[in-house]
């Protein structure tokens, strides 16, 4: 005796047994083309469900969560009068510190607005002028040079003239990127005075995560120049 065969009829769920052999006996066919169809009936869902499971874990995509950055509590803005002997005076924040300029370049009456919380300074340099147009065309065209020394990184640099309070014009760049000087100035009495100032942080630094930092340099810079006076 041979074992039967089953067939999908096509016709509903029903199946068909054929026999291998002349002598098959019907009954034994029977009984196993019920019992393959409680078969599928049972497995079927079972491998329904898995599939489906399968797809949905495919379709599962993994986000990193974006960098978040430290948040930064900055003090209230107060300020004292600059008491060093040097050829100018100001009004800087009472959070900051006055320190000489350590630089193999600088010179007599160079220092460092140095504000040890932030990691920050605003250097001033500044160079006499005893009437010289020749120096001062020279030195103007110096801090051009240095604000421009950041295009490899900066976004933009905006130029932009103002006049204080008291009259003084001063020239600001706004240089924006990942650059370690977000501002830089400089302002002069065209005769005897020529002085020139820049935010630095160590390194160059996303400012985007250093906005407020640098919006709070920037403010204590304003108040430098709008309190500036010449000795």
């Amino acid at each position: 005796m041979y074992a039967p065969f089953f067939y999908d009829s096509g016709i509903g769920n029903k199946f068909t047994c054929i026999s291998l052999a002349l002598h098959t006996d019907q009954s034994l066919c029977n009984m196993m083309s019920t019992r393959y169809i409680l078969f599928l009936k049972n497995f079927f869902p079972v491998v329904v469900m898995l599939l489906l499971l399968s797809c949905g874990q495919q379709e599962q995509h993994y986000a990193p969560k974006p960098k978040g950055y430290n948040r930064i509590d900055l003090p209230a803005h107060s300020y004292q009068s600059l008491t060093e002997k040097h050829p100018y005076t100001f009004a800087y924040s009472k959070w900051a510190q006055i320190l000489p300029d350590t630089f193999a370049t600088a010179q007599k009456d160079w220092i460092f607005i140095h504000y040890p919380k932030l990691e920050a300074n605003i250097q001033l340099t500044y160079k006499p002028l005893a009437n010289d147009q020749g120096k001062l065309r020279e030195y103007i065209n110096d801090a051009y040079k240095l604000a421009g020394k950041h295009q490899i990184r900066a976004s933009s640099i905006q130029e932009q003239r103002v006049v204080t309070r008291t009259g003084r014009t001063v020239m600001i760049f706004k240089i924006e990127g990942d650059v370690p000087s977000p501002y830089q100035f400089f302002t002069t009495d065209s005769s005897r005075h020529f002085l020139r100032g820049a935010i630095y942080f160590p390194v160059a630094t996303k400012n985007d995560s250093l906005a407020p930092v640098i919006d709070y340099l920037q403010k204590d810079m304003v108040q430098l120049v709008n309190t500036l006076e010449w000795k």
